[in-house]
């Protein structure tokens, strides 16, 4: 049993994320009636996400937030998660974690840094093959399923393990999609063993061996370097909060843990509801700190999943490194004990 840092969840983090929610929510439902429209439905086919001009993006990032995804950035995104810069969710907005994505890809070309879709970023992304495909549901897709994932504490003990709630959770963390999306993009699908479904296709995970990581917390990223100095990839991340700033200066891996459980302290930890006592809580996906635990050497401390992909960078964390779990899954498979782990105040 290893003891995990407390999870995001402070007054003003959670206000954030509620309200985050609420606007997605809101934009879902916009989705959900954009369909219904002849024209517009065929914005979120499959084709039109694979035949969207990449160079039609602007290269500045709009004031406000669309009103529907777009099947161009649906495209780019892909795209630069196959390249090894990733988007964090693939949701078809034009938001920070795209800019830091192409900012991410930029660097590692040695191009200079701007995180704008230009042509020399347009150019140098390898289109190579559809990014949406059809995907036929397995029965493992099916297996190890819960049926809903408690906010108490005390009722998370007490299951056996913190999976998936759905077959079409588990796709969207399989192909890195957002699950609003993937809904959108399969509407009249029942997401059950049998049926053909489209999907994102980001390729296959990053490989190589990671010497150094450094952690930008001003940037909200996490990037991993070869032992070469050669940038192998770039994530978004959410890193501390103003309540609970992540530490600062040079640190280690200690080891990796997956589907780690998590030992909830209050006297460690945080007051969550009117939890008193110490509590395990299992593993899994939905777990406090996601699939995966990248443990550090400084106590209490590491790089490690979530249960909610599309809240990264967009609520503090109490301190730690907070990755999608995928994300956090690939930079798992290319560390080991002793690779450096530095924390700066680097801009993007």
């Amino acid at each position: 049993m290893i003891r995990m840092p407390k999870p995001a969840g402070g007054t003003s983090s959670v206000a954030a994320a509620l309200m985050f929610m609420k606007n997605r929510t809101l934009i879902a439902a916009s989705l959900t009636l954009v369909l219904c429209g002849t024209a517009s439905a065929q914005e979120l086919q499959p084709d039109a996400i694979n035949n969207a001009s990449i160079a039609s993006i602007s290269p500045e990032r709009p004031l406000k937030p669309a009103p529907r995804s777009d099947p161009a950035i649906v495209h780019l995104q892909v795209l630069l998660d196959r390249a090894g810069s990733s988007p964090g969710v693939i949701d078809g907005y034009y938001g920070e974690n795209v800019t830091k994505a192409i900012a991410g890809f930029e660097a590692m070309l040695s191009l200079p840094v701007d995180g704008k879709p230009d042509p020399a970023v347009i150019g140098r992304l390898s289109d190579d093959g559809p990014v949406i495909q059809p995907y036929v549901i397995s029965e493992d897709d099916a297996k190890g399923l819960v049926d809903s994932i408690p906010e108490d504490y005390a009722k998370q003990a007490k299951m056996k393990h913190l999976g998936y709630t759905s077959i079409a959770e588990r796709l969207s963390e399989r192909f890195h999609m957002d699950i609003d999306l993937l809904k959108a993009l399969n509407s009249s699908s029942e997401f059950a063993v049998g049926g053909t479904v489209s999907v994102a296709m980001p390729g296959a995970a990053r490989e190589g061996k990671v010497k150094r990581i450094e952690a930008r917390k001003q940037a909200g990223q996490v990037l991993a370097f070869a032992e070469d100095g050669k940038l192998l990839a770039v994530y978004p991340a959410t890193i501390g909060s103003e309540e609970a700033p992540s530490p600062s200066g040079t640190h280690k891996v200690k080891g990796v843990v997956r589907m780690p459980t998590y030992t909830y302290n209050p006297k460690v930890n945080f007051q969550q509801g009117n939890n008193r006592k110490v509590l395990k809580l299992p593993g899994g996906p939905n777990g406090p700190v996601g699939s995966v635990w990248i443990d550090l050497s400084e106590p209490t401390y590491g790089i490690h999943g979530t249960r909610e992909p599309s809240l990264i960078d967009k609520a503090g964390s109490h301190g730690c490194v907070r990755l999608t779990n995928w994300d956090a899954e690939e930079l798992a498979a290319m560390v080991k004990p002793g690779v450096i782990v530095e924390f700066t105040d680097h801009p993007m």
